[in-house]
This record gives structure tokens, C-alpha cells and sequence, in this order.
């Protein structure tokens, strides 16, 4: 077993905590867990809940919209409070990835599903004239935007483009510009799976941060990470946020940005030969720590995570926390949802 790998399983299982508070909820908020969740627990790194397995919210086999029999990336948001007529309490974005991928969207009132699927998938696709033509798009995250009373997507399409389109009903989007892609780094093979959060970072005079996968020449995935002052223009750091080596892994990827006690964190996915597992790392409020904590989440050897567990997205509902996430081996799995 590799020496980095030892240690987070050694630091995953050394002890217990009691659980106050800290799940980041679908507004990209912090919420406290209700009273069923208040009792004394293990505790993931940094004190966050310790997310269990509960089902399956969307299998590609049942989907009436999935060309290729498989997506990934979700993304969950909380709707209720920030829309005047929304389909559903909750908006589940998701893609296929192969060509022609498509973001879609699907809907329900409960984190624990169940989901329905949007009619009329895909609400982007990988044809958008005189804006792009290109084999696929796919890895939507949705930020609601408060400046803006917007719901802003973020995708790729092609995997060296991360584009931004913006919607006042988070299902007919107007699109915007390509935001970040491979000439604004240098060396980058990939620039994709970004996700954008909303936290200020005064000494960049920043409002917004993102994360996304970096792939080097050497082919080996990386976390990078970038900030901007309105979320359309984009800074980008010259190091990465987490490189594989550092622990114990060959790629990462799927990169979610969580927040607790004045500190940011990052949590993230490695490739199943890596063990499938999603690790934190602790970054500081300012985003100079590097302190990688260990196994955020384990993936199950049993279906349907066999032994991989990627793309976390957070949310809240009724003051419970959970994690949206895909599981199984990449572009065989399903969405699926753990509670805290």
C-alpha cells in the first residue's frame, strides 16, 4: 500500500468526535444538522459529517434522455427560496459525458429523491449556434449568482473549455462567454470539471473561487484553482491546490469546495486505482494551507459504489445534511445520495 494512502486510512479511522454542525448546504451556505442528527457520531477530517450511503436517485438505464447509458457530475440546488415557480424544491444537474453529452436536469421536493426527469433534457447541448459546435458538453455546476438573482452554469465543452451560460429559471439559460480553457495556463493538456463557489478572498479583491481539473502533459489530473471579482473573469494561481502524489494518488479530480469553522477546505475524488476514494484537504481561509487531511468519504465495494465514489455536490434539507455523488466505475455508475 502506498506510504501517503496509509496514512489517510490511519487518519481516517484514528478517533471520534461529536458532530455540531458544518454539512455546506445546496445554497452554498452553512447549516446546522437537525435534532435527529445531533447525537455523537465519527466524524469525517475537519469535523464534517460522516456520510452514509442511502440510495440510488437517478440510473441511466431508466432515463428517458441518455444516449450514451451513462452520466455524471451531479450538482444539487436548493430552489425553493430563490425561484417564483420552480418545478421542485430541489434542481439535480447531471450530464452524460461521452458525445453527445447534454446538461440535463432533473427535479424533486426531497434530497432522498425521488428525482423526475426533466422532459425536455437536454436544456443545453453540444450545439449552441453561433456560440459552439463541439463533440460534447458536459459537467454542469449551477451557482446562484445573489448579485445577480441568476442561476449561472458552469460547463465544458470541449474538456479544454469551461463555458458560462445564465438563466432567471435555472432551465432556459442565455449563453455568456468561455471562462476559463487551456491557452490561460500554461502546459495545460485539460482545463475542466469546474466548479464555481461564492467566498471572498479580500486580498485578491475576490468575490468567487473556482476549482477545476488541470491535466498535465504528463497526462496526470490535478486540482487548480482560480478567483474572480464577478464570476465572468478569472485569475488563475500558477501551483495547484492539490497535486496526485501529494496523496498517494495517480489523478484527482471533481474538486467541491466546503467550509467550516473560519477555514475552507477541498474536498475531492481520486481514480479507482487509486482506491475511489474521496479525500480533504484543508486550504486556511486564504487559501495558503496545504493540509491534506485524508478519506473524507470511503467508497463500498458493493454495488452500486464498487470501490468508486466521485463528483461530490452538498446540500441541506430540513436541516439534514447530504452529499449527491456518483458512484461506480466511471461512466458505468449511477447518481446516487449519502446522508449525514
Amino acid at each position: 500500500m502506498n506510504l501517503n494512502r496509509r496514512r489517510f486510512l490511519q487518519a481516517t479511522t484514528a478517533g471520534a468526535t461529536v458532530l455540531a454542525s458544518g454539512a455546506l448546504g445546496a445554497g452554498t451556505s452553512l447549516a446546522a444538522p437537525g435534532a435527529s442528527t445531533a447525537a455523537a457520531r465519527a466524524s469525517a477530517p475537519g469535523g464534517f459529517p460522516d456520510y452514509r450511503h442511502v440510495g440510488t436517485l437517478l440510473d441511466p438505464k431508466e432515463l428517458k434522455y441518455c444516449p450514451t447509458d451513462e452520466i455524471i457530475f451531479p450538482c444539487i440546488r436548493g430552489v425553493y427560496d430563490k425561484l417564483s415557480d420552480p418545478l421542485g424544491r430541489y434542481y439535480l444537474y447531471y450530464a452524460p459525458h461521452d458525445p453527445p453529452g447534454g446538461i440535463c436536469l432533473a427535479y424533486g421536493d426531497s434530497l432522498e429523491g425521488p428525482f423526475t426527469e426533466y422532459p425536455n433534457n437536454p436544456i443545453v447541448s453540444n450545439v449552441w449556434e453561433p456560440h459552439y459546435n463541439v463533440s460534447h458538453v458536459s459537467s454542469p455546476h449551477v451557482l446562484w449568482n445573489a448579485d445577480e438573482r441568476e442561476l449561472w452554469l458552469y460547463f465544458h465543452g470541449e474538456n479544454t473549455a469551461t463555458r458560462l451560460a445564465r438563466s432567471t429559471n435555472g432551465i432556459d439559460f442565455t449563453y455568456d462567454k468561455v471562462v476559463l480553457d487551456n491557452t490561460m495556463l500554461p502546459g495545460a493538456k485539460e482545463t475542466s470539471y469546474a466548479r464555481v463557489f461564492r467566498y471572498d478572498l479580500p486580498s485578491r479583491n475576490a468575490k468567487y473561487v473556482m476549482m477545476f481539473m488541470y491535466n498535465t502533459s504528463a497526462d496526470r489530473r490535478e486540482i487548480r484553482w482560480g478567483w474572480s471579482a464577478d464570476g465572468r473573469d478569472w485569475e488563475f494561481a500558477e501551483q495547484p491546490l492539490v497535486q496526485p502524489g501529494d496523496v498517494g494518488a495517480a489523478n484527482v479530480s471533481g474538486a467541491h469546495l466546503l467550509e467550516r469553522g473560519g477555514s475552507a477546505y477541498v474536498v475531492y475524488h481520486t481514480d479507482k486505482e487509486s482506491g475511489g476514494d474521496i479525500l480533504i484537504t484543508e486550504l486556511g481561509a486564504d487559501f495558503s494551507k496545504r493540509d491534506h487531511l485524508g478519506v473524507f468519504y470511503n467508497s463500498g465495494s458493493a454495488a452500486p459504489e464498487n470501490g468508486r465514489a466521485a463528483a461530490p455536490s452538498f446540500g441541506t434539507d430540513g436541516g439534514v445534511p447530504y452529499m449527491i455523488y456518483e458512484a461506480g466505475e466511471r461512466l458505468e455508475g449511477s447518481i446516487a445520495v449519502a446522508r449525514g
